[in-house]
């Protein structure tokens, strides 16, 4: 029972550790990455053109950010479940999504631009923020219980 109990609060410290590294990410994104949508996107971007920006250095900080949400997305997957099976198949999820969102906000940017801002927030939304680890743990959650 005991050991049950410290297994279990280990868990719970890794897994808290880990939503921290979420909430430190968010913190210092002006620091970390270089994205000029972010001040973009909290004034009245509606009203207003798209910001410049350098097309190279959005991609790498894109992928940075994406890079580090994915780790820490999958230390949680794993902290939680204790399958490896799961993470890498989170990997190959990861990596597949990456490229689809990434040449689909360029895409966007390039021939719609200002026209459509709801659609590059979007995109960009799950390129910077650890969405998919919202998706992932209740439908491993679900699997890993119906098996």
């Amino acid at each position: 029972m005991l050991n049950k109990i410290y297994t279990h609060g280990q868990k719970l410290i890794l897994a808290a550790g880990l939503l921290f590294c979420f909430v430190l990410v968010r913190f210092y994104e002006d620091e970390l990455f270089y994205d000029p949508f972010l001040n973009y996107f909290r004034g009245d971007y509606n009203q207003m053109p798209l910001p410049e920006f350098d097309f190279s250095k959005l991609s790498l900080s894109l992928l940075f950010r994406y890079t580090v949400n994915m780790l820490i997305s999958l230390g949680l997957i794993y902290v939680i479940f204790k399958d490896k099976m799961m993470v890498r198949f989170s990997i190959y999820i990861y990596i597949i999504a990456f490229f689809v969102l990434i040449l689909s906000l360029f895409l966007v940017l390039h021939y719609y631009g200002a026209d459509n801002n709801f659609l590059v927030f979007y995109i960009r939304r799950f390129l910077i923020q650890p969405l998919f680890v919202i998706l992932f743990i209740p439908a491993f959650y679900y699997q890993k219980r119906n098996s």
